[in-house]
């Protein structure tokens, strides 16, 4: 039998880096001049983050911090996606930024159909939330990585994984 390579596609995140990233945002936060007095708060609870503030400006501001120290840390921004800026209890408002965790279906359809569409000779399998590219050649694969860095899909990629046989 033929040599089989393969590798996996796959879209994760370190919760130790986001829990790490909320505590420095909060310490930042707490020690702000612009948030003097204010109880503005970020909170990890299963798959998503809430954001709360007294206002949108203060919300705002205190997400573009979050941010700043979750790229600090290596978390990638694509891996978020936000919802609404909604009121909530006191006045405050509030917004949830969900969690990407594993490739949804509809992306992984999305991937497999760019990869057979390439024309190289290679199969994607769509296995759970993981995407498993298998090939004789290790260059096409490499190739297929290569393409896929460069096609944005609007979710965060890794590629892991990656077996000789």
């Amino acid at each position: 039998m033929a040599q089989q390579n393969s590798f996996d596609i796959v879209s994760q995140v370190d919760s130790n880096e986001i829990a790490n990233a909320l505590n420095q945002t909060l310490k930042e936060v707490r020690q702000r001049f612009d948030f003097k007095g204010s109880n503005a708060n970020v909170v990890l609870e299963k798959n998503e983050l809430v954001l709360s503030a007294e206002d949108e400006t203060r919300l705002r501001n205190m997400n573009d911090i979050l941010q700043q120290k979750l790229v600090r840390r290596g978390v990638p921004l694509k891996a978020f996606s936000y919802g609404k800026i909604e009121p909530a209890a006191g006045g405050t408002v509030r917004q949830r930024a969900q969690i990407q965790e594993g490739i949804p279906q509809d992306k992984a359809k999305e991937v497999v159909k760019f990869i057979k569409d390439s024309k190289a000779k290679v199969q994607a399998a769509i296995q759970g939330d993981v995407v498993r590219v298998t090939g004789r050649d290790r260059d096409t694969l490499q190739d297929i990585i290569a393409k896929l860095k460069e096609k944005d899909f609007g979710i965060h990629m890794q590629f892991t994984n990656y077996r000789s046989n």
